[in-house]
């Protein structure tokens, strides 16, 4: 997929893709460092778009790992389906809040990894905490979840119900840290725009 198809679909559903451009190599390579994939056997993948944090992902998992890529938009789920034909790789045409009834429906009880490219900060609350508390019983003290955030970052939150929108700051760290008792940042500025990975652990 071109950058300019990416842009394209990106604009047409920015609630869902949260970006206006894929990840970087660097981002990629930032994300998928903390979690020690090489060690894996199950890999969990929340909105892998165009699947460049998929193919990190891919290169540093060993030969007997499974990765599952939760992706709920039509076409950048049958661009994966084609572009990517590794076995270890399963995507599904599901929210990241299916993840537990995913897992447990293919024989899992436990995930070592989980990379997060989310807009967290464009959602309703209510989602993303659906979307923690459906994945924190698949964790444990080996396991270890990544999530990036733009440095510009900010959430649209609507006052009171009438209609009319306030602009502030979403504090992911805080968020996460209510989940996960460790939540290292580090800054990857070769990204477009840059941004900042959250590193998370029990």
């Amino acid at each position: 997929m071109s950058k300019a198809a990416f842009v394209q679909e990106a604009l047409a559903d920015f609630h869902t893709t949260a970006s206006v451009a894929p990840s970087s190599r660097y981002l990629a390579r930032a994300m998928v460092k903390p979690l020690e994939v090489a060690k894996a056997k199950i890999v969990v993948e929340f909105g892998p778009g165009t699947g460049v944090m998929t193919r990190e992902l891919l290169a540093a998992a060993p030969a007997d790992a499974q990765i599952l890529a939760f992706e709920i938009n039509p076409r950048f789920v049958d661009y994966l389906r084609a572009e990517i034909d590794d076995p270890r790789l399963e995507v599904i045409a599901a929210g990241a809040e299916t993840a537990a009834v995913e897992l447990q429906r293919r024989g899992y009880a436990r995930v070592d990894a989980v990379l997060s490219s989310l807009g967290f900060g464009m959602m309703p609350e209510s989602v993303s905490r659906e979307i923690l508390r459906e994945l924190m019983p698949l964790l444990d003290k080996r396991s270890a979840f990544t999530q990036f955030q733009y440095l510009h970052g900010l959430r649209l939150r609507q006052s009171n119900g009438n209609g009319r929108g306030k602009v502030e700051f979403f504090n992911l760290r805080a968020f996460l840290g209510e989940y996960f008792p460790t939540v290292k940042t580090s800054i990857c500025w070769r990204n477009l725009p840059p941004a900042k990975v959250f590193s998370c652990r029990f």
